[in-house]
């Protein structure tokens, strides 16, 4: 909603909540006047056109504080004529701030409160939402850390147990590596015996082969068995011719 009002023989397009710079008015800073000459009203697409002044409508100020323009340099002077005029201007103004325009039972103000309290409730909403969309990451952050500490001591039990297998493998790999000259001393023990007794059987065969020539060699063979057959008959005629 705005309106175009006329003030110090000028006129002003004005919405809620603008400040603009009319000619000195007597008010006081702080103080709220109605301003009485309204040309124009318009909301959406309706508008209302006075003639001149629209009766209904209602467009209220509060006086900011009381100013002074810009200075302005007026310069005059006329050639041949050895006349030169320079003056300086600075208008006395009063700054107004809108507060309030109402036309046909509507108000700018009461449209504008109830849009700051829309706004709010949202705002308030979209907090709410995100403290609470918050505190659901904050305790999602620290099931997630106790989760990795957990996970992150069952990876360091895990480590210390292989660490100690290891050590273990190690230990019992050092203690058959310690162990493994007793067993080449036992083995060479096992050898030697087993050497002395094949040495023993080897001794024992050879005095048992000893013992069967010498047997065969007291037996008379079969050549000297007739020889002396034919001896003991000769002896035995002999012994008969005697």
């Amino acid at each position: 909603m705005y309106a175009v009002i006329e003030s110090g023989g000028k006129q002003y397009r004005v919405e809620l909540g603008n400040e603009i710079e009319v000619d000195r008015l007597e008010a006081e800073p702080g103080q709220t006047i109605q301003l009485q000459r309204v040309l124009l009203v318009a909301d959406g697409d309706a508008a209302e056109i006075g003639r001149p002044l629209v009766d209904d409508a209602i467009v209220n100020a509060d006086v900011v504080r009381q100013d002074r323009g810009d200075k302005v340099v007026v310069f005059k002077y006329k050639p041949k004529a050895r006349t030169r005029v320079k003056k300086g201007f600075r208008a006395d103004l009063t700054v107004l701030r809108i507060s309030e325009i109402a036309f046909g039972g509507r108000s700018a103000a009461r449209d504008a409160a109830a849009a700051d309290a829309e706004a709010k409730e949202a705002r308030e909403a979209v907090e709410a939402s995100a403290s609470k969309k918050a505190t659901a990451d904050q305790a999602l952050a620290a099931k997630l850390g106790s989760a990795s500490t957990s996970e992150s001591s069952s990876k360091t039990t895990k480590s210390r147990s292989s660490t100690a297998k290891a050590s273990a493998t190690m230990t019992t790999t050092k203690s058959s590596t310690t162990a493994k000259p007793k067993t080449t001393a036992s083995r060479t023990q096992a050898g030697e015996d087993k050497t002395a007794n094949k040495s023993s059987a080897s001794s024992s065969r050879s005095s048992k082969s000893t013992a069967k020539a010498a047997s065969t060699t007291d037996k008379p063979t079969k050549a000297q068995k007739p020889a002396a057959d034919a001896t003991g008959a000769a002896a035995a005629e002999t012994t008969k011719d005697e």
